[in-house]
C-alpha cells in the first residue's frame, strides 16, 4: 500500500486551485445573463473571501498589515501596465477642450476629495492628521485597472466618447498625482504638522521635481522606444516581428528608471503611453502591444481581487461602523458630488456630467499606496486604515461593477 502521506493536501497547491477555479467562475458566471463582464471584479473578491473561510489552507496568503512589500510589488506592476495601457488607448489626443473636463477632475475634484476624506478621518474614524491625510491620498484616485468598462476601446477602436475620454485620461493622470499627497502624510507622521518641518521640501521635490521629471522621462522613453520598435533597423524593425515583450520591457525601464532619478514612475508610464501611441499611429503593433499588456494586467488583476477577498476577513476584523460611515459618504456623496461641481460649466449634458462624476472606481492602485505607505512609514492607525479601504474597495467594485453597463447605455451618443 502507499504511504498515506503521498495524498495529503499541501496548502499551496489548494490555494492556487482554488484562485484558478474562482476567476474562472467570476468569468464565466455573468455571461448566464448578460453579454458583458462588468460583475467579475467584485464576483472574484466575494468568492475569494467564501473560499477563506470554507478551506482554511486559504489562509496562506500573507496578510498585508504584516507583510506588505508582496501586496507592493504585484499591485505596483499591475498599476504599471495599466497606466500604460491607457495612455496607449488614446487614439486623438485632442489637445483643446476635450481636455478641460480631465483637468477638472484632476485640479479640483482631486485635491476636494483628499480634504474631505482626510476631514471624515479625523471627525469620524477619529484617526490622526498624517493618517487621515494618507487615507485621503489613498482613495481619492480612480482606479486605471478596474475602470476598463468606461474607459476608450484599444488602439485604432475609436469609442472615445467624451466621457469615455474623460475617465480614461482621469484614472492615467490621477494615479501620479496622488502620490505627492502620500509624501505629506508620510511627512506628517515625522515632522508633525508645523509647516517649518516639511512645506518646502514638499513643494520643491514630491510635487514639482517629481512631476516634472517624470513627465520628461515618459516623454523620452516614449520616444526612445519608438525609434527602437519602429526606425531602426529600417530593414527589419522590431514592430513588424511582433516583438511585444520588448515594449513591455521598455515599459518597466522607464519605470523603474524614473524612479532612480525620483521621479513618479506612475506619471511616466502613462506620458510614456500617450507619447508611443504618436509614433507611426496607423501601425497594427500598437493594437497588439495594447491586448499584450491587457492580458498581462487582467491576470495580475484577477489574482490580487481574489487574494484580496482571501483576507478581507482578516482586515475586516478591525471593521466598524465608522468605516461603513465614510464608505457610504465616499462613495454616494463626496466623489459624485466632487465631480459634479468640477464639470460644472463645461457644457456637457447632465447624464455624461453625472456619469463622469459617479464612476470613480476605486480599486489596486489603493492596495499599492497603502502598501507603499506601510512600507516607508509608521503608521499605528494602519489596521483601521485597511479595513476601510478594503470596505472602499469591495463596495465601489459592487456598485459600479453592477451599474456601468446600464451608465454607459445612457451616456449621450
Amino acid at each position: 500500500m502507499p504511504d498515506s502521506a503521498f495524498y495529503g493536501l499541501n496548502s499551496y497547491h489548494v490555494v492556487l486551485a482554488g484562485i484558478g477555479v474562482i476567476i474562472i467562475v467570476a468569468r464565466w458566471l455573468p455571461r448566464l445573463v448578460s453579454t458583458q463582464e462588468p460583475v467579475a471584479a467584485p464576483l472574484m473578491i466575494l468568492f475569494g473571501t467564501a473560499f477563506a473561510l470554507l478551506i482554511p489552507e486559504a489562509r496562506l496568503l500573507p496578510d498585508p498589515r504584516e507583510t506588505p512589500l508582496p501586496w507592493e510589488l504585484v499591485s505596483e506592476l499591475a498599476v504599471i501596465v495599466a497606466l500604460f495601457g491607457a495612455g496607449m488607448r488614446i487614439d486623438n489626443l485632442r489637445l483643446g477642450r476635450a481636455w478641460w473636463p480631465t483637468l477638472r477632475l484632476l485640479i479640483v475634484a482631486m485635491p476636494l476629495t483628499i480634504a474631505a476624506i482626510a476631514l471624515l478621518g479625523v471627525g469620524i474614524a477619529g484617526l490622526g492628521v498624517a493618517a487621515a491625510v494618507l487615507l485621503g491620498a489613498v482613495l481619492a484616485p480612480t482606479d486605471p485597472v478596474l475602470a476598463g468598462d468606461v474607459q476608450v476601446g484599444p488602439p485604432h477602436e475609436g469609442e472615445e466618447h467624451p466621457v469615455r475620454f474623460t475617465l480614461t485620461t482621469e484614472a492615467a493622470l490621477n494615479d501620479g498625482l496622488a502620490f505627492p499627497f502620500v509624501y505629506l502624510g508620510l511627512a506628517l507622521a515625522v515632522q508633525g504638522l508645523a509647516p517649518s518641518g516639511w512645506l518646502e521640501d514638499w513643494l520643491m521635490l514630491d510635487v514639482a521635481y517629481r512631476l516634472i521629471v517624470g513627465a520628461l522621462a515618459g516623454w523620452l522613453g516614449g520616444k526612445a522606444l519608438g525609434v527602437v520598435l519602429f526606425r531602426i533597423p529600417g530593414h527589419a524593425t522590431l514592430a513588424d516581428t511582433g516583438s511585444d515583450v520588448i515594449a513591455i520591457a521598455g515599459v518597466l525601464l522607464c519605470y523603474g528608471s524614473t524612479e532612480l532619478v525620483e521621479g513618479y514612475g506612475f506619471i511616466s508610464v502613462t506620458v510614456m503611453g500617450l507619447t508611443l501611441r504618436r509614433v507611426e499611429q496607423d501601425h497594427t503593433f500598437h493594437r497588439r502591444l495594447h491586448d499584450f499588456s491587457e492580458a498581462i494586467e487582467h491576470a495580475l488583476t484577477a489574482g490580487l481581487l481574489v487574494a484580496l477577498g482571501m483576507v478581507l476577513p482578516l482586515l475586516f476584523s478591525e471593521l466598524n461602523l465608522a468605516h461603513v460611515v465614510i464608505c457610504v459618504i465616499l462613495l454616494v456623496v463626496i466623489r459624485p458630488a466632487t465631480g459634479w461641481i468640477a464639470l460644472g460649466g463645461l457644457g456637457m449634458a447632465r447624464s455624461d456630467r453625472a456619469i463622469a462624476a459617479i464612476y470613480g472606481v476605486r480599486g489596486i492602485g489603493a492596495i499599492y499606496y497603502l502598501t507603499y505607505a506601510a512600507s516607508h512609514g509608521d503608521f499605528e492607525e494602519m489596521p483601521s486604515l485597511w479595513a476601510l479601504v478594503a470596505l472602499v474597495i469591495l463596495v465601489s467594485t459592487i456598485l459600479h461593477g453592477f451599474t456601468v453597463g446600464w451608465a454607459m447605455r445612457h451616456a449621450t451618443k
